[in-house]
């Protein structure tokens, strides 16, 4: 038997989570001094009702070696388990993972997608496919390692006011690219956020981001596996799906809730997506 685990990091459509009854070991949201454990002790919806009615950043803080040190002892030695982890270049959570499985955990492999929230979430629903095949550890393992030049996540946000409040760009710069309308284009690179470019207004947002999995992989992405997040904006979501469908065809689609790591940092108004 293989056993998933990811963190949430990974930012899974629920569907994935009860098909594949996927592990997930939490990172810890701090709103204000109070600690919280993302999705258990607060939902996705309480998170993005935070961010709204105060001017409080979040922080986030990684899984620790407890924690995963409980989730591998759940299973006895006689189940493999590959846990599929969350950027080690944006969080510590990799490292604790690795602690805990060299703690006496010989059955644990780890996989570190070097990717973010939907990006990282493709990789996860890849290796259970895989399970569901029947391939084995070393199978899945070096699939994933292959794939990891095959992935393109893109987003933007719809106010530069997170971004300033947590510090990532200044007061003037945010005023300015308010006034102006001016949003960020933005993608995962190394196992990080950065700036891919920039456009002006809400409406290029949608297009934008979709010629971007065009420019990837071509118009036929009816094969690969397409995640299209949001924070709190849902309405935006039949939106950047009509959006992708001007420009490609698609058939192989999930929904998602962006959750609190790329929140913490965006704001509760994002809109990504993500191709395998």
């Amino acid at each position: 038997m293989i056993k998933i685990i990811c963190d949430s990091i990974s930012d899974l459509p629920i569907e994935i989570i009860e098909k594949y009854n996927i592990d997930i070991v939490p990172l810890t949201v701090i709103f204000d001094n109070k600690e919280y454990l993302a999705g258990e002790t607060l939902t996705t919806k309480e998170f993005y009702k935070i961010l709204r009615d105060t001017d409080i950043m979040p922080k986030t803080s990684q899984a620790t070696y407890v924690q995963f040190k409980s989730a591998f002892e759940k299973y006895d030695e006689n189940t493999e388990i590959i846990y599929i982890a969350g950027s080690s270049t944006a969080s510590g959570t990799y490292q604790s993972s690795m602690l805990a499985k060299n703690d006496g955990h010989d059955n644990v492999s780890i996989f570190d997608t070097q990717n973010l929230s939907i990006g990282s979430a493709l990789f996860v629903i890849k290796a259970c496919e895989m399970v569901e095949n029947g391939c084995s550890i070393e199978e899945i393992i070096l699939s994933l390692e292959k794939l990891k030049n095959d992935v393109e996540v893109v987003f933007s946000v719809d106010t530069l006011e997170y971004l300033k409040m947590g510090g990532r760009i200044s007061s003037t710069k945010a005023a300015l690219g308010n006034l102006l309308s001016i949003k960020p284009i933005l993608e995962v690179k190394d196992g990080l956020v950065v700036q891919k470019s920039q456009v002006r207004g809400k409406k290029q947002i949608y297009s934008t981001l979709a010629k971007t999995i065009v420019e990837k992989f071509g118009k036929d992405l009816k094969s690969r596996t397409i995640i299209i997040g949001c924070g709190d904006n849902i309405e935006d979501l039949e939106i950047m799906k009509e959006s992708l469908e001007k420009e490609a065809e698609i058939s192989n689609v999930y929904f998602v809730n962006i959750g609190c790591v790329v929140c913490s940092h965006s704001g509760p108004g994002v809109m990504g997506i993500s191709c395998i």
